[in-house]
């Protein structure tokens, strides 16, 4: 399996000369970096304006692994080719590494770049990425991997220390500063700087590579870059005093899954994307798995938007039952800056609020909880100066019963855990359970089994009053801020709970019908897409210059979608049948329309270019109609393509189709047909239009022309 590192962006706050004065006096050996033993100059090149300045160097390497290895291995130290491109007229240079040694067992590519920081000239940039690819090692392929891994992401961890010990010396020695290359025609012919040293900075020599980890330039210890300019904000690329600031101290490794898990939703899904603490919880909740966390978070995302969750605190007002009976609220905040909630439990009539409300109401207001909490952390970052990204949970279990078991109720708790456990992972920080009654343990044992195990270990529970003692509520909490009802001085404004009356009841048949259906009240339809079976809606058209509008999310595979124009009207697609195809249709939700004795060009044309949309992806558009008729909208399964030279399959293409179990694909999508008089020619006009895309279109932050007046735009929804 490949390895990929992807770093931060690592600023320098000197100029781009200094550094590289600075970066050359790690040439030809560095003592703070034991493991690079020697190099030889392998090639080299200057431009006759002394702008360009490429060198070529065969580095070796001193690799720190078990003895047993380097024996069978036969080797003691390795050899990279480091290959240094200097720009002195644009300001940057460019290193690119690769290993000589093992070359046919192992592959490691190093690009890193320093340029200028685009909002301040006198800064200086650096970014770094790179990849491990172990074909075969002797049988000890997980070894190498572990052992070059923890070389690379230590030596990261020291580059930036290195380039500020060479700028405390060069400042010792005087030299705070080193001129700009100018052309000869405006300058002298040769630069002249004020000590040697600075003179060889703006030829800028170049550091061999650190090894089996630390291939770069900056690899011998720095951080990192890419080979391409940096565009520089943390909107566009992350920058590490950012997360340092508001994300934590994350290792390399770390950093690396959440730029390259970021980078592949700026891909995938173009405009708003997930903040990117969000994306850190799913990573972390993960284990840093980058393909474990985009799958979790692709679905939460689909889910937020399908239920319009992100509009929860801003659209939907509790009742007044869940206002006056359910005994949970903020209270101030924990010792390390988290949000507390506490929830007395124990005074709360689950079984009231469930009869009066039923599990759609208590959902819904527990997601509307979550997503406080989320703002709360957001803003107790800012006001405490460090990262808070989660909150603590006070639970209060006096008076919890038999009652509370009630099995309904228990149902509607197991429900909520799971919703919230899918899609707010790694939010609660810390959650302290008080006064446990004896029945505590079998409410814990119907619950604890969907608790995550990582969500599980935040767990404290005591019992009695244990939580006044040593290890209890004041090693959590501040004196100041201990509620009233736990034997503390302040006041808590949390509701006592108690019994909801009876006669808030509602019938189930009440509850059924209840407007308050969260997995039901959505304006998407879902659909499964097979090979060989797409899906197909039919849209009729009377007035010409009509506005066919769409959204969709493609839930799971690869599709392709394409829009077709008829004069006359498609028939109804026989039952338990798939058309031209007359097999039993796999799923209920899927629909042809196309007749299989069609043919296009005759019975029915293309109006758009066929547009192939990746797993995860959001799609929004619209298609201004050129004719009345009849307007087919098709999903339909992408087949990944033979490899033109070989009518083999590829690997990659094998390895694709694998990953759509049973040839399946599924979406989920809205369309809606406007007046043209309604629509201004980008998505964003729709706020101004009755629709449904009104609440949508507020988040959507692009859209682009496509084929025949029609716009296609690919964006993320957080």
């Amino acid at each position: 399996m490949v390895q990929k590192y992807q770093s931060p962006v690592r600023v320098y706050k000197h100029p781009f000369e200094l550094i590289m004065a600075a970066y050359e006096r790690r040439f030809p050996t560095c003592p703070l970096i034991p493991m690079f033993v020697d190099s030889d100059t392998v090639n080299e090149f200057k431009s006759e304006d002394g702008a360009i300045h490429v060198i070529e160097r065969r580095c070796k390497l001193y690799i720190d692994a078990p003895r047993l290895l380097k024996k069978i291995a036969g080797v003691d130290y390795v050899y990279f080719v480091q290959k240094n491109s200097l720009n002195s007229r644009e300001r940057t240079l460019h290193i690119e590494a690769h290993n000589e040694t093992f070359s046919n067992r192992v592959i490691i590519n190093e690009h890193c770049c320093y340029s200028v920081h685009p909002e301040n000239e006198d800064w200086t940039c650096f970014e770094q990425s790179a990849s491990l690819d172990i074909k075969s090692f002797f049988g000890f392929e997980s070894t190498v991997e572990k052992i070059a891994m923890k070389q690379y992401t230590s030596n990261i961890k020291k580059g930036k220390e290195i380039i500020e010990y060479y700028l405390r010396q060069l400042e010792e020695e005087g030299i705070t500063f080193v001129p700009r290359w100018t052309p000869p025609s405006l300058g002298p012919a040769s630069e002249t700087v004020s000590s040697s040293k600075s003179q060889a900075a703006s030829s800028a020599v170049v550091v061999p590579d650190t090894g089996l980890e630390g291939l770069s330039s900056e690899a011998l210890s720095s951080p990192s870059g890419v080979s391409e300019p940096m565009v520089g904000t943390p909107d566009d690329k992350l920058d590490a005093d950012y997360i340092k600031r508001y994300l934590g101290d994350l290792t390399p490794l770390q950093e690396s899954c959440l730029i390259r898990l970021r980078q592949w939703l700026q891909e995938t899904h173009k405009g708003k994307i997930p903040k990117d603490e969000h994306i850190l919880r799913f990573l972390r909740a993960r284990d840093f798995n980058i393909d474990k966390a985009r799958e979790i978070m692709c679905q939460s995302l689909t889910w937020r938007k399908q239920h319009q969750v992100d509009y929860i605190l801003d659209t939907w007002t509790p009742p007044q039952v869940l206002q006056d009976y359910y005994a949970g609220g903020w209270h101030h905040h924990d010792k390390d800056g988290r949000p507390l909630y506490v929830l007395r439990l124990g005074q709360m009539d689950t079984k009231g609020l469930v009869r009066a409300l039923g599990e759609e109401a208590l959902l819904r207001y527990v997601l509307s909880i979550n997503e406080e909490g989320l703002r709360r952390c957001e803003e107790n970052t800012k006001v405490f100066g460090r990262p808070i990204s989660s909150w603590t949970c006070l639970v209060d279990l006096e008076g919890l019963n038999m009652r509370h078991l009630w099995r309904p109720g228990v149902k509607a708790l197991l429900r909520i855990i799971e919703v919230v456990e899918a899609n707010y992972p790694e939010t609660l920080g810390r959650l302290l359970i008080l006064r446990a009654p004896r029945v505590f343990p079998v409410l814990w044992t119907l619950v604890s089994p969907f608790i995550d195990d990582n969500t599980r270990r935040k767990f404290l529970i005591y019992a009695g009053n244990d939580y006044q003692g040593p290890g209890g509520l004041l090693d959590y909490i501040d004196k100041e801020i201990i509620p009233d009802f736990l034997s503390g001085e302040c006041m808590c404004e949390v509701p006592e709970g108690g019994l909801v009356p009876k006669s808030l009841y509602r019938t189930a048949e009440e509850l059924e019908n209840e407007d308050l259906k969260l997995w039901t009240e959505t304006i998407y339809q879902s659909a499964s897409v097979f090979k060989g079976a797409p899906h197909e809606i039919l849209i009729q058209i009377v007035d010409a210059s009509s506005v066919i509008t769409w959204d969709f999310d493609v839930c799971k595979g690869d599709i392709v979608f394409n829009i077709y124009h008829s004069k006359r009207s498609p028939q109804p697609p026989k039952k338990d049948s798939l058309g031209a195809h007359s097999i039993a249709s796999p799923g209920g939700n899927n629909v042809q329309l196309i007749d299989r004795v069609w043919q296009l060009g005759r019975d029915y044309s293309m109006v758009e270019s066929p547009l192939i949309c990746k797993e995860g992806e959001s799609v929004q558009g619209s298609h201004v109609t050129r004719w009345p008729g009849f307007y087919i909208l098709q999903w339909k399964f992408h087949s990944m393509p033979a490899c033109a030279a070989t009518n083999l399959p590829r690997v990659d293409d094998v390895l694709a189709s694998l990953q759509v179990s049973s040839h399946k694909c599924k979406v989920m999508y809205y369309t809606e047909v406007i007046g043209s008089e309604d629509f201004r020619g980008s998505m964003t006009s729709l706020e101004s239009s009755h629709s449904g895309f009104s609440q949508l279109s507020a988040a959507t932050t692009s859209s682009s022309q496509s084929h025949s007046s029609s716009m296609i735009s690919r964006w993320r929804f957080c």
